[in-house]
């Protein structure tokens, strides 16, 4: 039997291919390091549900690959995402010098509000890394993004990055600039929603029940799955 939640948001991981988006996905949703993973091809699709405010809510969250024979493709799927995870590699300088390439595109095809949190992934390889903290802090200020450095292979801050986006999505929903009757939102009630009568919306026991990552099922939009 399926988990009730109050809302259903929509996400998207974005990046250059090998910057790790796979990994943070299969990380948040089964925690587990993927450590032989190969480039998506198209779309990979994975959902959670977590407790954020004391409400239950439904990520369903899809992994585009990165690489530039796909980008047509994966394009149609920013459509109505109420939030994304830009990813680059902190030991690549050339994941972080075409974030541009993503950044246009999720505000021009998604959700006019869609929140938008910076990822450097792979900080567990310090004695590696080519793109500084402080510079990738300064391009999050400059273009408005949440910023977060992140592994994927140990887990540190995997969980907070989806939870920060997420709690501000939850934060629009509150004060009326997001509406998730609107179309193309990115967001939905669910069917424990606070409009009904008696919703509680926390998750019983405080868990957090995962659904297994599997291939695109629904293009282009929100789908109940």
């Amino acid at each position: 039997m399926s988990e009730s939640y109050d809302y259903l948001f929509k996400f998207l991981i974005i990046g250059r291919a090998g910057s790790g988006k796979s990994c943070l996905l299969h990380q948040f949703i089964d925690s587990k390091f993927k450590e032989d993973s190969s480039h998506t091809i198209g779309v990979e699709f994975g959902s959670r549900i977590v407790n954020v405010g004391g409400k239950s809510i439904k990520l369903q969250i899809w992994d585009t690959a990165g690489q530039e024979r796909f980008r047509s493709v994966t394009r149609s799927y920013y459509r109505g995402a109420a939030g994304a995870l830009l990813v680059y590699d902190t030991t690549s300088r050339d994941s972080f010098n075409v974030l541009w390439n993503w950044l246009n595109d999720a505000r021009t095809l998604a959700s006019q509000n869609i929140c938008i949190l910076l990822v450097g992934n792979k900080k567990d390889l310090e004695e590696e890394r080519e793109v500084t903290f402080l510079e990738a802090s300064n391009f999050a200020q400059e273009n408005e993004l949440i910023f977060l450095e992140t592994s994927a292979k140990t887990g540190e801050n995997v969980e907070e990055a989806f939870l920060k986006c997420s709690k501000t999505i939850l934060a629009k929903i509150e004060t009326g600039e997001l509406d998730p009757e609107r179309i193309g939102s990115g967001i939905q009630y669910g069917d424990a929603s606070t409009r009904n009568a008696g919703a509680g919306g926390a998750v019983a026991g405080g868990q957090t029940p995962r659904s297994r990552l599997r291939p695109d099922s629904c293009p282009g939009g929100s789908c109940r799955s």
